[in-house]
């Protein structure tokens, strides 16, 4: 019998994917628990509609992001923060991604995700750098920050 998963099933296969089980498997367990549905003619339809859908969503974020990238990867693009330091530029604290994000957002208008900034550590010293970001799985930019004494 062939079964569309609405679940992942261990050792069977992944959600959405189409798979032949026996009639018993099918109808005893999978159907009974929510895991399939049986793949006939209405079933394969909407799944395909549903999964025409889901690219066209991928497609316009995948868009969207490489959007954004252009716009914080403007050579005018600088994310100025300003903070305490010493004598020798080492700053008193550290500057966080949520902190980078909230500038970025407050000085050009661009709202990115902190958890999607990638910095390794804080940032701890005065001067440029260069602060990469996933915005999506396929799509990396890097805002550059400089951070000035106060």
């Amino acid at each position: 019998m062939r079964v569309i998963l609405l679940e992942d099933v261990r050792k069977q296969g992944k959600k959405g994917q189409i798979i032949n089980v026996s009639d018993g498997y099918a109808n005893n367990y999978l159907i009974k628990n929510g895991l399939a549905k049986a793949a006939d003619a209405k079933a394969m339809s909407e799944f395909k509609a549903q999964k025409k859908a889901q690219e066209k969503l991928e497609a316009e974020e995948l868009q969207e992001a490489k959007e954004l990238r252009v716009a914080i990867e403007k050579e005018e693009t600088v994310v100025v923060i300003t903070a305490k330091s010493g004598e020798d530029g080492r700053l008193f604290g550290t500057i966080p991604s949520k902190q980078i994000a909230q500038e970025l957002k407050k000085q050009y208008d661009i709202e990115v995700d902190k958890r999607k900034i990638d910095l390794e550590n804080n940032l701890s010293s005065l001067g440029f750098h260069n602060v990469p970001v996933k915005l999506h799985t396929d799509v990396m930019a890097t805002i550059r920050v400089k951070v000035e004494a106060v």
